[in-house]
């Protein structure tokens, strides 16, 4: 007999599972996602990335702006008697009473080495933090926030001058090429659930946009970390002459000399420790441009001091 698994993601990086599971045969129910949005000017309104592809493979699609005090979802999701619930990166929390409408539970699939990074920014918060590695933790929801049993950690290293972007890819295809036996080792109850260490928890808080700020007195390794965690949202940038500039790529240096100056004509930066070099760089309103590119008609030159900017 066929499991019923519903499904529960937004955005890009839960496209891969989904595809996954329904490429590998499983019964696939219902697909729950973020209702549609408008973008950023207006004009239309845009789907998120699982709502599009759900479309696509013709599976049955709901958007509720929110499952909190919601009976008719509630009542919906209790009749469809469900074996298995599957949630990456949904952005809603799951009510309590809900909890109880899947025989195997609400499973998370949970960018991080839990308790490590519990929270909605974990991919941004382990790079600016320079950790060497992080992961994929399968963890059954309950009603506080990434504090449920855990049954799988899928470990990786990162990466030297990876960001976010590209960690946030490979985390996805590492938890997409692990689904199937994740589903099975539950479904078939040949895997238990342990609880966290609680004591070990750290938190990854939502990221602000003024996060992005550079402080050219941090330390080199600091800002490089801030620059590729940050990628591609908000970004890692400083001001020069009310204008805001988004460092793209860089890397480190050594070159010893006061935090904000700019050192040389391709654009190396002092920090409190060493030194940054520019690779890629966005002024504000302008497209992005290799360092080659922008230097002829930047007016950010040799001698420069970027804390009077």
């Amino acid at each position: 007999m066929q499991r019923k698994i519903a499904f529960m993601g937004t955005p890009n990086f839960a496209v891969p599972v989904l595809k996954h599971i329904y490429q590998n045969g499983y019964e696939i129910t219902v697909v729950y996602t973020q209702p549609p949005k408008k973008s950023n000017r207006g004009q239309k309104i845009e789907k998120s990335p699982i709502n599009l592809l759900a479309e696509t493979l013709n599976l049955n699609i709901r958007t509720p702006n929110q499952l909190k005090k919601n009976n008719l979802e509630y009542e919906y999701i209790r009749n469809l008697d469900l074996d298995l619930v599957i949630v990456v990166a949904y952005g809603q929390i799951i009510p309590k009473n809900f909890l109880s409408l899947s025989k195997g539970g609400f499973i998370n699939l949970h960018a991080s080495i839990l308790p490590r990074w519990r929270g909605a920014a974990p991919i941004q918060r382990s790079i600016m933090n320079q950790d060497k590695e992080t992961g994929i933790s399968v963890m059954k929801i309950n009603e506080k926030l990434d504090e449920g049993d855990i049954s799988h950690i899928i470990k990786t290293n990162i990466e030297d001058n990876e960001n976010a972007q590209n960690l946030s890819e490979r985390l996805s295809i590492l938890a997409s090429q692990n689904i199937s036996d994740i589903i099975d080792s539950i479904l078939d109850k040949k895997i238990s659930f342990k609880p966290q260490d609680h004591s070990k928890a750290t938190y990854a808080k939502k990221i602000e946009k003024v996060e992005g700020l550079i402080d050219w007195k941090e330390s080199s390794e600091n800002i490089i970390g801030k620059i590729n965690g940050l990628y591609p949202y908000p970004g890692g940038y400083f001001l020069f002459k009310g204008e805001r500039y988004k460092i793209l790529k860089a890397e480190k240096s050594f070159s010893k000399e006061n935090p904000g100056k700019v050192l040389t004509n391709d654009l190396e930066i002092g920090c409190g420790n060493n030194s940054i070099k520019i690779i890629e760089i966005q002024r504000e309103g302008k497209k992005s441009q290799k360092i080659n590119e922008f230097l002829p008609g930047s007016q950010i030159k040799k001698g420069t001091s970027l804390l009077d900017a």
